[in-house]
């Protein structure tokens, strides 16, 4: 069904709400935003017309049609009753081209506010993406999602905002930071003053085990979130603690991570749960893995060297030459600060003992909330339903919320992924009101039941 829609100003396709400001772009051929020294213009200002815009005729779509487009040469995306064509776009996209393929054909309204830091900005971009928009008649979400359990979400989204909830606060963060690097030169100095004997060396790995843990629960916010007024300082803040301290690369990390969070424990889409051919996670993948007859290890052992596996994942180096420069970086630190004390072949030892009591806690912590709940096939269920029912979080304490690095938040972080840890405790009791009223499961559970689960 396409008919044509007379669109009386060229501003309503964007993704703020009414009341932000129209920043009048022109565009070149490549379809890339150029400043046009307009400045900014109101919507309402537009819809009366007195800024020469010229009506744009746009086409109306049913949810039948826009479904057809969910190919990766063919990708259509509905937000807020806006149809975009994002095939072109999708190899240009910073978080990866398989994040839009991983929706197209479906309504992105909430994963795309819930992502996206910017809209003022990331706007710019959709708007040469705009073919058409939702006919009157069709719903605002696909027919099998339930619109009231939809705008109660968004309801408590906008309350979130009100409540300066995704304000961020630079002293935590700093605090966070500067554990890290005092536990990196504690360990430095306990070698430099008492040697590098085997108590020692075992007693400063412990040291730069939480060092490591830490600075990777980090970055993790960081790559979600803006500490500093311009986000290109985030970004470099979080190349600097999870490439240079840890050791891997950013681009590896952000791409299969926002994968994660647009498709939880959905596969194949969710790369942290499709770790074949060593492990099966769920009750898909083993059912086909047995029809197959594929059996690289013994399954029913799996659970004895999953978290070796989750952790210390070969690392992907990108082709970029800065990437690659940052994560060698972390080797080059190492081998300055221990080298002298222990030279090449000793300093390669303590970072492989260092990786290897770190890795337990790092797999425990990343997949307690995920691998004992539910995995499935592509279901396109509504954002609160599909985080919540992939999710779960583990009991607060001061203890829980360090040692996880309020990864035990995990249903508040996977709703609102740009909202700093730090405020999770906070809305929790508000996400737990708004599931017992529309009969979602809520899970929180001990750690060390958290923990237990991922072995069972």
């Amino acid at each position: 069904m396409t008919t044509k829609l007379e669109d009386k100003h060229a501003g309503n396709g964007d993704l703020v709400g009414e009341g932000q400001p129209y920043l009048g772009e022109k565009y070149q051929t490549n379809g890339k935003p150029v400043a046009n020294g307009r400045g900014e213009i109101s919507v309402k200002q537009e819809a009366n017309g007195k800024c020469g815009v010229p009506r744009k005729s746009l086409n109306m779509y049913s949810w039948q049609e826009i479904q057809k487009h969910n190919q990766k040469a063919d990708q259509w995306l509905v937000i807020n009753r806006k149809v975009y064509d994002v095939t072109g776009w999708a190899n240009k996209h910073p978080g990866g081209s398989r994040v839009l393929n991983h929706y197209a054909g479906e309504d992105a309204t909430d994963v795309f506010r819930a992502m996206h830091l910017d809209l003022d900005i990331v706007k710019l971009y959709l708007k040469p993406l705009l073919i058409g928009e939702l006919a009157p008649e069709e719903p605002s979400q696909e027919r099998h999602k339930s619109s009231q359990l939809v705008e109660d979400f968004r309801e408590l989204r906008r309350t979130l905002e009100a409540m300066n909830m995704f304000k961020v606060n630079p002293v935590f963060f700093f605090l966070h930071f500067a554990q890290i690097m005092i536990l990196e030169t504690l360990a430095w100095l306990i070698v430099w003053h008492f040697g590098s004997g085997w108590p020692v060396t075992i007693f400063i790995s412990f040291l730069l085990t939480i060092s490591q843990v830490q600075c990777f629960l980090l970055q993790h916010d960081l790559g979600h979130i803006s500490v500093f007024p311009k986000s290109k300082w985030s970004r470099l803040m979080q190349k600097f603690m999870m490439s240079h301290l840890k050791g891997l690369s950013t681009c590896w990390w952000n791409h299969r991570h926002f994968q994660h969070h647009v498709k939880t424990n959905i596969y194949p889409k969710d790369p942290d749960i499709n770790t074949g051919p060593l492990f099966v996670n769920g009750y898909l993948k083993p059912v086909q893995n047995g029809k197959k007859k594929i059996s690289y290890i013994n399954y029913e052992k799996q659970h004895l060297c999953f978290y070796m596996g989750e952790s210390l994942e070969p690392l992907s180096l990108s082709y970029r030459v800065l990437e690659f420069a940052w994560v060698s970086s972390f080797y080059i630190h190492y081998f300055i600060m221990f080298g002298p004390f222990y030279g090449i072949f000793g300093t390669i030892l303590l970072i492989f003992l260092v990786k290897f009591l770190e890795s337990p806690w790092v797999a425990y912590v990343t997949q307690m909330s995920h691998v004992p709940m539910r995995i499935s096939k592509e279901e396109n269920r509504d954002w609160l339903s599909a985080q919540v029912l992939a999710t779960c979080n583990v009991e607060q304490s001061f203890f829980n919320d360090w040692f996880t690095g309020h990864l035990n938040f995990q249903i508040e972080h996977h709703l609102f992924p740009t909202m700093p840890c730090h405020n999770y405790h906070k809305v929790a009791p508000l996400v737990r009101s708004l599931c017992a009223k529309h009969g979602l499961q809520y899970v929180n559970k001990p750690l060390l039941k958290a923990f237990g689960d991922i072995t069972r």
